[in-house]
């Protein structure tokens, strides 16, 4: 298996000294937020992926792909009535497809709830063919690529648009395309109302990527969530994708959880 850490976990050191620290605790690889980059996402240049990929080949690490895609942008929205806002997130999505792939990165990870969230009012049923429009054009520029699109379903709790693992595979199904296909995380799957090992088993041939983390946001191994179990799982159906740790409390430290978490990974799929 191998490991990835998703690299806001050092957001506040730069790329070069954070990647630099990544791949000193131990990962193999690195997973981006754009907003790590620039302050506004929607000005990420290429410039920025050549950075980013120096940063990873002098440390040794590869470039797993990109994630939080349109976190702190502006305009942008899956779901929205408005047109212009979802031709807004189209050609942002389709920019970050090419930069994904000139950092060499092949994974998209579909999750920023907040441009996706049902508009006040909105059917779901209204919402969900523009979502699929939007990623259907996305897709086709990924595929050819050579950059995968993975949906992630999250917890009621953070989204009201794909809140669960069965209505992200609905939406992959509507998409049709080679290029979209599933995401799992830990955290958003102890919301799952069959339980995180027997979401996995039952998704496993969608699942393209995977983030450790758990339901208190600590890294995975440092919540509730039995770690040995859901790595048994994966081994089980022969996932052999990445493993991504994407914790959102930094306990103790950040280099302390991501080295902890890493730790845990190792351990648990050794067994």
């Amino acid at each position: 298996m191998k490991f990835a850490l998703c690299n806001e976990v050092f957001q506040d050191l730069s790329i070069e000294d954070g990647f630099s620290r990544i791949a000193e605790i131990g990962y193999q690889g690195v997973e981006i937020a754009p907003f790590t980059l620039q302050g506004n996402p929607l000005e990420l240049s290429e410039d920025d992926a050549d950075r980013c990929l120096r940063a990873a080949e002098s440390n040794g690490l590869e470039i797993v792909g990109l994630h939080w895609l349109m976190a702190k942008t502006e305009g942008l929205h899956l779901t929205s009535s408005d047109p212009a806002k979802r031709e807004a997130a189209c050609d942002y999505l389709k920019k970050l497809a090419s930069l994904t792939a000139r950092m060499r990165g092949t994974i998209m990870v579909l999750g920023s709830p907040q441009q996706r969230n049902l508009e006040h009012g909105t059917p779901y049923e209204e919402a969900f063919p523009r979502a699929v429009e939007v990623i259907q054009e996305v897709s086709v520029q990924a595929g050819e690529l050579g950059v995968t699109l993975a949906v992630e379903p999250l917890s009621p709790v953070e989204t009201s648009f794909l809140s669960s693992c069965r209505e992200a595979r609905r939406f992959i199904v509507a998409v049709n395309h080679p290029a979209c296909r599933l995401h799992l995380d830990m955290k958003a799957m102890a919301h799952e109302a069959a339980g995180t090992i027997a979401t996995i088993l039952e998704h496993r041939w969608e699942v393209v990527h995977f983030h450790g983390n758990d339901v208190n946001h600590r890294g995975p191994g440092q919540g509730p969530t039995d770690l040995h179990a859901v790595a048994r799982t994966l081994n089980e159906i022969n996932y052999r994708g990445w493993v991504s740790v994407e914790p959102f409390d930094y306990h103790p430290t950040p280099e302390e959880c991501a080295r902890i978490s890493l730790e845990n990974l190792k351990a648990s799929f050794s067994r």
